[in-house]
């Protein structure tokens, strides 16, 4: 425990802790929603106010949502075929992300109902890919794309919101050795990402940094099958040896998003190698790669939105 919850918990009466942690999950919603219910009671019209002001969480993004819509219009008519996409609830079960990558749940917004505000669309997706597999034939594949505004607990800083929007794509199939079955997903993602900086930031200095990590196998795939499958791209995809953020979240590789050069270098977004659906699915032999995009970044390119919040995974 830190200091404060030290603080909170020594104003309880002993064997408090243990008597909550005991409850069924039924009897702890029903207590939290009673005391939700009492202070909601107690809020006042000016208190709201303020707090709309005030709060990172509630207050609106800075985005034009119709620069936004019409960026992510495009987004989705770029998307290939392969996806399905799925417009995923506002909330996820609790421990959606803390379950299956190293992300504490302080990270995360907890509601009352012991569920979570999504906070990354990829691990949504991830449990639902890992339930359409089971529905497949052991060689297919399930392609899933999400756009969605996350909201993160986390202060970025002055003037950082906590909530913006990320188109995300997840991608999982069965391992069919050598490499094969990541450089496969990993090629229909890059193919997709140059397609859309391309359209959406042409002359923008684009990029697409490649990282392995700790696996041979996949950076020879990189070589001799990922790289000769992309077509002539004016958006290079290029290796990024130094990067180690990320090492322990992804696994075999990961990749970034930017545009830009040098000190004005902005990244759009990232991605990677998880064992996420592998870990869902009960059976190690799954292959999961996910990445993403902050559509309020790539429409800030034009000049007609506002870019707002950080653009990769919490981790």
């Amino acid at each position: 425990m830190d200091d404060t919850e030290r603080r909170v918990w020594g104003r309880l009466p002993d064997g408090a802790r243990a008597a909550l942690a005991g409850l069924a999950p039924a009897d702890l919603r029903t207590l939290l929603l009673a005391v939700a219910r009492d202070r909601a009671a107690a809020v006042r019209p000016a208190e709201l106010v303020r707090r709309w002001r005030t709060d990172r969480f509630t207050r609106p993004a800075a985005a034009d949502p119709r620069t936004l819509a019409r960026v992510e219009a495009r987004l989705w008519e770029l998307l290939p075929a392969d996806f399905a996409g799925v417009d995923l609830s506002p909330v996820a079960p609790l421990g959606t992300c803390a379950a299956v990558a190293p992300v504490s749940q302080n990270r995360i917004v907890t509601t009352v109902r012991l569920t979570e505000v999504l906070s990354d669309p990829t691990n949504a997706l991830a449990i639902e890919a890992a339930v359409r597999r089971r529905e497949r034939p052991a060689d297919g594949a399930v392609h899933l794309a999400a756009c969605h505004r996350v909201l993160r607990a986390q202060d970025f800083g002055p003037g950082a919101s906590a909530h913006f929007r990320l188109l995300a794509l997840v991608s999982s199939a069965r391992d069919s050795g050598s490499g094969s079955t990541q450089a496969r997903l990993l090629t229909l993602h890059l193919a997709y990402w140059q397609r859309v900086l391309a359209t959406l930031a042409p002359g923008a200095a684009a990029r697409l940094r490649l990282t392995v990590f700790d696996s041979p196998v996949v950076g020879e795939r990189i070589a001799d099958t990922v790289r000769p499958a992309l077509a002539p791209s004016a958006v290079p995809v290029v290796d990024e040896p130094e990067r180690r953020r990320g090492r322990g979240y992804y696994v075999d590789a990961a990749l970034r998003i930017t545009v830009g050069d040098g000190a004005d270098e902005v990244e759009l977004g990232d991605g990677g190698f998880t064992d996420w659906t592998a870990r869902l699915a009960g059976d190690h032999k799954e292959r999961c790669l996910i990445s993403c995009l902050a559509t309020e970044r790539l429409a800030a390119l034009t000049g007609a939105a506002t870019p707002d919040g950080p653009r990769h995974p919490p981790r």
